[in-house]
């Protein structure tokens, strides 16, 4: 095993927290974050990117409180779409930052991923969310900064999780063949995607979880043997 990619939502970090605690926070303050930033390049780039989707969804070329309004919808029926997941992780920037978010990850995640880091094994992070909500989770976790057991982060921008050619991208971009990979995840979807593209794979069945007979499962981190 020369390296192992982990989801985050369900697997390292529990639902609820990116459900009820990061979503309601950034929801709540999309209206003032952007009235504050409405001139910063990366709001003007995340305006034109939901400008295109609307039109080309909607047929029509929304206003900026149209664009808001799209947005906290898009929160509540959880798409992932670029735009909204770079909005958000700029928006749980400032929580972090400010102390009012601490990144949850479960009690045993800490202490697994600095063994395997001690046996050479290279970590890697694939979730939805941005690469730099992905950072500040870890950076600012519950158990302190924890991106340096993480040598590699992947968002959607590689692919959708459920697609077996992002899988196939992120052994391409490693440059390590798929079959000395590891893919950590709760989602059967994302986990047949990541097998069929070679990936070894093993399910973490936490609170909540649907099996999935068709690959390894486990309850935690400290059960997974490499």
């Amino acid at each position: 095993m020369k390296y192992i990619l982990m989801d985050i939502e369900g697997t390292t970090t529990s639902i609820s927290f990116v459900h009820d605690i990061l979503f309601p926070y950034s929801k709540e303050r999309i209206p003032a974050f952007i009235n504050s930033h409405q001139n910063d390049p990366e709001i003007l780039t995340i305006f034109e990117e939901v400008k295109l989707t609307v039109n080309n969804e909607q047929n029509h070329l929304p206003n900026n409180q149209q664009i808001i309004n799209q947005l906290i919808e898009w929160i509540n029926v959880d798409r992932k779409h670029p735009a909204l997941k770079k909005l958000q992780g700029l928006i749980w920037n400032e929580g972090y930052t400010s102390g009012e978010i601490k990144g949850h990850v479960y009690q045993e995640v800490p202490a697994v991923l600095e063994k395997w880091k001690n046996k050479n094994i290279t970590l890697g992070i694939y979730s939805s969310g941005s690469i730099k909500a992905q950072k500040d989770l870890f950076g600012f976790s519950l158990f302190g900064n924890l991106n340096k057991f993480i040598s590699n982060n992947f968002d959607t921008t590689i692919g959708h999780k459920r697609e077996i050619a992002s899988y196939q991208k992120i052994s391409q971009q490693l440059s390590i063949p798929s079959k000395d990979i590891l893919f950590l995840s709760d989602i059967s979807e994302e986990l047949d995607a990541a097998k069929t593209a070679g990936f070894q794979t093993v399910q973490l069945v936490r609170i909540g979880t649907v099996p999935n007979t068709g690959h390894a499962q486990v309850k935690s981190f400290d059960e997974i043997t490499v």
